[in-house]
C-alpha cells in the first residue's frame, strides 16, 4: 500500500497470512488466512476490506466497499459544505493618512472582522526617509488596533517588514 493515500485493500490485493476478520454486524470472527476471510466474504457476497493494516495482525472487515465509499464521500462532501474557510483581507495606510480616511479603513476593518476574515493591516513607509520615523507607524498601527479592538485583535505583535509595517487583526469569537 503506497503512502498517503486513502483507498483500502480490498479482496484478492490483500496478500497477508493471517488476519483479524470482522463480520457484517461488527463481531468478531478470529483469526484467519486471508483465502479463508476471503471465502467468507464471497459467500455473503460482499468484499473483504483491510480496515487497519498497521495492526498485528491487520484487521480486515467483511462489507460492502461500494457503499461504504459512497457514505464515505458523501460525509466527506458535508464537511467541505459547513467548513468556512477565512480569507485575509488587506487594508494599507501611509503614514499621512487624513482622519476621515483612517475612519473609513476602520470602519472597512471592523466589516471584515465581523464577517470572520482575518485583516491584514500595512502601514507603507513610501521613501526611505520615512523609515527613520518608525515610531510614527507604530503609533499610527497602535491607534489602529485601538479602534477595532472590540471586534478583534492580533495573535502577534505588529512588525517591520522591508519598507512596510503590518500586522494580522483575527476576529474574535
Amino acid at each position: 500500500m503506497t503512502i498517503g493515500t486513502k483507498e483500502q485493500l480490498i479482496n484478492e490485493d490483500i496478500r497477508e497470512k493471517e488476519i483479524r476478520v470482522i463480520g457484517t454486524d461488527g463481531e468478531q470472527l478470529g483469526i484467519m488466512s486471508s483465502a479463508d476471510a476471503l471465502k467468507k466474504a464471497i459467500e455473503a457476497d460482499l468484499d473483504l476490506v483491510m480496515i487497519s493494516p498497521t495492526a498485528n495482525p491487520p484487521v480486515c472487515r467483511i462489507m460492502d466497499y461500494g457503499k461504504y465509499r459512497f457514505e464515505q464521500t458523501k460525509r466527506e462532501k458535508e464537511a467541505r459544505k459547513n467548513q468556512k474557510t477565512a480569507d485575509v483581507k488587506e487594508i494599507k495606510m501611509s503614514l499621512n493618512i487624513d482622519t476621515n480616511d483612517f475612519n473609513i479603513k476602520v470602519k472597512n476593518a471592523i466589516k471584515f472582522l465581523q464577517n470572520g476574515d482575518k485583516v491584514k493591516v500595512t502601514v507603507r513607509f513610501r521613501r526611505m526617509r520615512e523609515l527613520t520615523h518608525v515610531n510614527l507607524g507604530e503609533d499610527l498601527m497602535k491607534r489602529f488596533c485601538d479602534a477595532v479592538a472590540d471586534y478583534g485583535g492580533s495573535d502577534k505583535p505588529s512588525k517591520l517588514e522591508g519598507r512596510n509595517y503590518a500586522v494580522v487583526l483575527s476576529p474574535k469569537k
